[in-house]
């Protein structure tokens, strides 16, 4: 099977998501999200149908969040996709707004946003608004686990870090975090602790972090990048 990572287009909205759903739907951390997210469910035409227009509405206005497709060359499908804020300059604190979770209303509102802020503040206390990578999400559908389309996309992150010059950092699954540790990530001191009464579990979940530094650091440690004041890389 030969795959290849390519820009996802407009008409392939609803295979790409066919995919990240059905990847988070089996997947413990990604049900939760989901459920968190779109707690109505995201089986219904309606929804899909919504979704999808909610997500071309969105293309046409960010600037920074760039879709991905992992495509089988053999038939053309979608088996996978990556989601991901490519920051190629510095943004004022105007342009890192958190605008939250505006779909949703009420306490279903407040429990997204009592998930997702943390990440944004910690987003906030690593990089301060300087050029980095930040994927959202890699996603493959069930039946093509395993068949190396999750290597292709987590190889496609490290040719675009490599290609950029540009710090790649993620909230890694706890499960993951030792294989990423030893393909030479750095893992971070601090983690995000999401708490077992927002999210409907019988303990909290500890999320670990990880940076992957480009080789133009030259063996710099994200610390010592950031002690520097975040220098570019040539």
């Amino acid at each position: 099977m030969v795959l290849a990572v390519l820009p996802a287009l407009i008409p392939d909205i609803r295979k790409v998501y066919d995919a990240y759903f059905a990847a988070f739907q089996h997947e413990r951390m990604g049900s939760i999200m989901l459920d968190v997210l779109f707690p109505d469910g995201i089986d219904s035409e309606e929804f899909r149908a919504a979704h999808a227009a909610g997500t071309l509405a969105y293309w046409h206005t960010a600037d920074t969040q760039y879709t991905f497709k992992c495509v089988d060359m053999d038939g053309g499908d979608i088996v996978g996709m990556g989601l991901c804020d490519i920051f190629v300059r510095p943004r004022s604190e105007e342009e890192r707004k958190n605008h939250g979770v505006p779909w949703l209303t009420g306490e279903r509102r407040e429990r997204a946003e009592a998930v997702l802020n943390p990440l944004w503040e910690m987003r906030e206390h690593l990089f301060a608004g300087q050029p980095y990578i930040y994927p959202h999400v890699i996603g493959v559908s069930p039946k093509y686990q395993g068949r190396k389309a999750g290597a292709a996309l987590g190889n496609w992150g490290l040719d675009l870090c490599e290609r950029t010059a540009l710090p790649l950092y993620f909230e890694s699954s706890p499960s993951a975090v030792g294989l990423y540790v030893k393909l030479g990530y750095e893992l971070l001191k601090e983690t995000i602790v999401h708490k077992a009464a927002v999210m409907g579990t019988d303990e909290d979940i500890v999320v670990p972090l990880l940076v992957r530094m480009p080789s133009q650091a030259k063996g710099m440690t994200f610390y010592e990048w950031k002690a520097q004041g975040y220098p570019k890389f040539t």
